[in-house]
C-alpha cells in the first residue's frame, strides 16, 4: 500500500491520478464532460455524467498503473467549489442538474439580500460577498425549482454537497456526508471563525441544516469505497476545495506565500496563516486548509474567465484549433495596436464583483486580428491577476508581498509566453513547479498525509521543485502605460453596466 489516488473533479473534465510513496504522478486519465447551458449566465453539469467520468478516470488510473486496489493505502478528492447538488438520501440520485460556481442565475435573490442589509453579517461569519458564485443561493433556487423539494427538505429527505460531497456520498454508498473545512467554508453557510454551519445563516437562506454535511480536517477519516466499486474497500483520507488543494500543492504553507491556479478561471490565495483578515479590497477571506482540528486562513481573489478565454477563441469565434496555438499568435501579433479584451462572459469577480457586467474589447483597428485577439485574451488573464495582487498588497503586510514570488500552476502555467508577460506586468518573478497540476498533489498529500505515506507540512515544503522562474524584463514606463489601458477598459466596462 505505497500508492495515492487522487480523483481531481473539475469544471470542464474529471481526473485521476496514481501517485507513488515519493508524491511522483505515475499513471492518470481524463474525461470531459458535458457542459449545459439552459439560459444566459446559467451554467449546469449533469451529476450523474460526472460520477460516470470519475468512475472511468479512477479505475483507468489504476489499470494504468498495473496496481490492485489493495496496494492503493489512500483516495484524496479535490472538486470545483461552490458548485451545488442536493439529492434524494434514499436514493442517492440528484432532483436537479448541478449548479455550477460560474452560474449567475441568482444575482437578484443576492442584490434583494444586499438591499435588505444582510451583507455586513454575511461577511463577517464567512469571509464572502453576497453573491450568486456561492452555494447558498443556489441550493434555494433548487428546493424553489423543484416541485415538493422544499417540503421533502424539511422532513430531511434531501441532502445538500459540493461536489466532493456527493462523490464521498456514492463511493461510500451514503455511508459517508461529510465535507472539508475548505469546501465548507465556500457554501456562504459557514462560520470560517468557528469551523461550524451557522445556524442564523442557514435560517436567513432558508436552508434546512439536516441538508448539511459534517465538516471534517482536509486530512481525515472520509470512510470506506463500497468493495464493488474497484474490487475492494479503499480508505477515503483527504478532501479539499481544488484551490485549496492547489495551495497545499504549491507547499505555500507559510504566511505570505502566494499561488494562482490558471483553469477555466484563475484563482490566487494568499496564505495569512492563524488570522482570518478581513479584506479591505472586495477579497474573500476562506479557509486555506484546517489540519489537526486548525484553521488556516486566505485571501483570495477569483477571476471567473482565465482558460475559458482560450475556449472562446477557439469553439466561439473558431479562430484557433488548439490552446497551445495562442501564444504563437500573441506572440507575432502587431505591437502598434492596444486591444484590451474584458472577459466579462458570467461578470467580473475580484477586486469588482460586478455580476450584471458582460464582456467587452476596445482598440479595435481594421488591422486586427487572430493574432491580436489571442493576444488580448491571454493579456486578460495576466491583467486580472494584476489587480488581484494589487488588491492582497493593499489587505496584507506590504512589506512582505511588494516583491513577492508568485507560483503559478494549472494549464495556462504551460505557456511561457503567458507566464513571461505575467511577470512583466506584475513585475514580480513567477515560480513554475515541476508539477504543474498541483490540484491533485494537493490532493493526494492530504491522503498521504492522513496515513503516514508523507511527511508533515515544513519537511513537504523543502521537497517543492522549480521547474523554471519568470522574471519581469519589461521598461517601467510600458508597464505603467499598458496598465492604464487595462484600468480604463474595466472602468469603461464597469461603466457601461451601471
Amino acid at each position: 500500500m505505497r500508492y495515492i489516488l487522487a480523483i481531481d473533479q473539475g469544471t470542464t473534465s474529471s481526473r485521476a491520478i496514481i501517485f507513488s510513496a515519493e508524491l511522483t504522478p505515475i499513471a492518470g486519465a481524463q474525461k470531459e464532460f458535458t457542459q449545459h447551458f439552459p439560459a444566459a449566465g446559467w451554467v449546469e453539469h449533469d451529476v450523474e455524467e460526472i460520477w460516470s467520468s470519475v468512475l472511468d478516470v479512477s479505475r483507468q488510473a489504476i489499470a494504468k498503473a498495473h496496481l490492485e486496489p489493495k496496494d492503493i493505502a489512500a483516495i484524496g478528492i479535490t472538486n470545483q467549489r461552490e458548485t451545488t447538488v442536493v439529492w434524494d438520501r434514499t436514493t442517492g440520485r440528484p432532483i436537479h442538474n448541478a449548479i455550477v460556481w460560474q452560474d449567475r442565475r441568482t444575482a437578484e435573490r443576492c442584490q434583494a439580500l444586499k438591499a435588505a442589509g444582510h451583507e455586513p453579517l454575511i461577511a463577517a461569519r464567512t469571509g464572502l460577498l453576497l453573491d450568486p458564485y456561492f452555494s447558498a443561493t443556489k441550493i434555494g433556487f433548487i428546493l424553489d425549482a423543484v416541485p415538493g423539494a422544499r417540503e421533502r427538505a424539511a422532513r430531511g429527505e434531501l441532502a445538500f454537497g459540493t461536489m466532493d460531497s456527493f462523490l464521498l456520498w456514492r463511493l461510500t454508498g451514503g455511508a459517508t456526508h461529510a465535507t472539508d473545512a475548505t469546501n465548507a467554508s465556500r457554501t456562504m453557510l459557514c462560520n470560517i471563525h468557528t469551523g461550524q454551519w451557522d445556524e442564523e445563516l442557514l435560517a436567513l437562506f432558508d436552508v434546512p441544516r439536516s441538508m448539511m454535511p459534517d465538516i471534517r480536517d482536509s486530512s481525515a477519516d472520509f470512510g470506506m469505497t463500497r468493495p464493488e466499486i474497484f474490487g475492494s474497500a479503499i480508505p477515503i483520507r483527504g478532501v479539499a476545495g481544488d484551490q485549496q488543494a492547489a495551495t497545499i500543492g504549491q507547499a505555500c504553507f507559510e504566511p505570505g506565500m502566494m499561488k494562482a491556479t490558471y483553469g477555466t478561471g484563475c484563482f490566487a490565495l494568499l496564505n495569512t496563516g492563524d488570522k482570518a483578515i478581513a479584506s479591505s479590497n472586495r477579497l474573500l477571506t476562506t479557509i486555506a486548509y484546517q489540519l489537526d482540528g486548525k484553521r488556516t486562513y486566505a485571501l483570495e481573489g477569483s477571476i471567473f474567465v482565465a482558460g475559458a478565454a482560450v475556449q472562446w477563441l477557439r469553439d466561439g469565434l473558431k479562430l484557433i484549433s488548439h490552446a497551445s496555438d495562442t501564444g504563437p499568435l500573441a506572440d507575432a501579433a502587431d505591437p502598434a495596436q492596444s486591444v484590451y479584451l474584458v472577459p466579462a462572459f458570467v461578470g467580473l469577480g475580484a477586486p469588482h464583483w460586478d455580476a450584471d457586467a458582460r464582456g467587452t474589447i476596445f482598440g479595435l483597428t481594421r488591422n486586427t486580428g487572430p493574432r491580436e485577439f489571442a493576444k488580448a485574451a491571454l493579456d486578460s488573464v495576466c491583467y486580472q491577476t494584476l489587480d488581484l495582487m494589487d488588491a492582497m498588497r493593499a489587505d496584507w503586510d506590504t512589506a512582505s508581498t511588494a516583491r513577492a514570488i508568485l507560483r503559478v500552476d494549472g494549464g495556462m502555467s504551460a505557456s511561457d509566453w503567458t507566464m513571461q508577460r505575467l511577470a512583466d506586468l506584475l513585475d514580480a518573478e513567477v515560480d513554475r513547479p515541476v508539477i504543474t497540476e498541483t490540484t491533485a498533489v494537493g490532493a493526494a498529500y492530504l491522503a498521504g498525509l492522513a496515513v503516514g505515506l508523507y511527511p508533515k507540512p515544513q519537511d513537504f515544503m523543502r521537497s517543492w521543485q522549480l521547474e523554471r522562474r519568470f522574471s519581469p524584463h519589461m521598461k517601467a514606463a510600458e508597464r505603467t502605460m499598458q496598465i492604464a489601458g487595462w484600468r480604463d477598459a474595466v472602468r469603461r466596462t464597469l461603466t457601461q453596466y451601471q
